[in-house]
């Protein structure tokens, strides 16, 4: 097997921010039709590699080619850590995917590699809605593991993500006599604060426990230093539990705001990405993760699982580094991270569903052989 570590550095080394990630796709384009039996697509800058072996089951591995901006100087190895733009997010997790690839050459499942584009930035550029879009059958599967930074256990789903635009208005009048208009900017007040308390949920799903949250992330109003203001809006961002649907995550946080509006007052739906339930029920999952005594926990964030849940596929977050080093100045990824993930997902690639039975240890005193 080729040293891990040193392959993340490779990657690490091809620059790639997003809308600049031509360079590392070529590299693993070359890499993956270099791979006896895979036949592999390439969508503007996104890369489907398939195995067709007739397999009862097949397996989604996906990532995402792309980084945030930073220095891209390259990588820094350090004994068994390892430095640089993208370590844990997620050119580790790539790492895995090319050397499980090249490596596990009869998989007892099919498996699928989607290496996309753009994940960092806006979701209409993202790679993976490209995919879907132009080439959905290229992405049919069982299930799918996104190789997001998880420190090795099993983020579970996601919840799912709505920002809300909430108007309220006023009267406009000189600062002078305030008395004559209607300040809009204090209406904010009473809203602000019952966000300020607001009850949050925390619904356990197939075991999962998810912490549901409301909080104001923007505010404008104000017209002039001397003008009472006739308008103030706040953005409110809403992260639910895949509990609800999206009309029902909707419908509560309307029905939480509406105490506070009034005749005229406006609440606009301005972006919205739907939840992933956790989908641990499907054997391919509760392999992988009772065989290798994997830890699960929910996805709090929202990622692209959400994408293929949608479509009906149970998709989870599994990957080498730590999430919370992800988009920092001290990004960086263990050997012993990156070593783990790959056994994990050479054992569900070599044995599918099947179950491994390990031989019982020799009673003490009694003869091995």
């Amino acid at each position: 097997m080729t040293d891990l570590l040193a392959l993340t550095a490779e990657l690490v080394d091809i620059p790639s921010v997003s809308f600049d990630e031509a360079d590392l796709v070529a590299y693993l384009e070359a890499e993956l039709r270099a791979v006896p039996g895979l036949s592999v697509d390439r969508i503007g800058d996104n890369l489907v590699a398939r195995t067709d072996l007739g397999r009862d089951h097949r397996l989604i591995l996906a990532g995402h080619t792309d980084t945030v901006p930073g220095d891209t100087t390259g990588s820094r190895l350090d004994g068994d850590t390892l430095w640089g733009l993208g370590a844990a997010d997620m050119k580790g997790g790539l790492a895995v995917m090319l050397e499980l690839a090249r490596t596990v050459s009869e998989p007892a499942i099919d498996v699928t590699w989607v290496l996309y584009a753009r994940e960092e930035v806006a979701i209409a550029h993202n790679g993976l809605r490209e995919l879907f879009a132009e080439a959905p059958d290229l992405l049919d599967g069982d299930v799918a593991i996104l190789g997001e930074p998880t420190g090795g256990a099993v983020e579970a789903g996601c919840q799912g993500t709505m920002r809300f635009e909430v108007t309220l208005y006023g009267v406009r009048a000189h600062t002078a006599r305030p008395w004559m208009g209607r300040n809009a900017v204090h209406r904010l007040g009473g809203l602000l604060d019952a966000l300020n308390g607001y009850e949050h949920r925390e619904p356990v799903v197939d075991g999962c426990r998810y912490r549901e949250a409301l909080q104001a992330v923007h505010v404008e109003g104000g017209v002039a230093g001397n003008v009472v203001p006739d308008r103030a809006m706040v953005r409110i961002n809403h992260r639910y539990a895949p509990d609800r649907t999206g009309d029902e995550a909707e419908a509560h946080v309307r029905g939480f705001l509406a105490q506070h509006l009034e005749e005229g007052d406006e609440v606009d739906l301005v972006d919205h990405s739907l939840a992933a339930a956790p989908g641990l029920s499907h054997p391919l999952l509760g392999a992988v993760v009772e065989r290798n005594g994997l830890k699960v926990g929910a996805k709090l964030g929202w990622t692209d699982v959400a994408f293929f849940s949608e479509r009906g596929v149970p998709a989870v977050n599994f990957g080498p580094g730590e999430s919370t080093l992800a988009h920092t100045a001290d990004e960086r990824v263990e050997r012993s991270s990156l070593e783990s993930c790959y056994a994990a997902l050479r054992d569900l690639m070599e044995n599918g569903i099947r179950v491994v039975r390990v031989p019982d240890p020799p009673t003490v005193g009694s003869d091995p052989t």
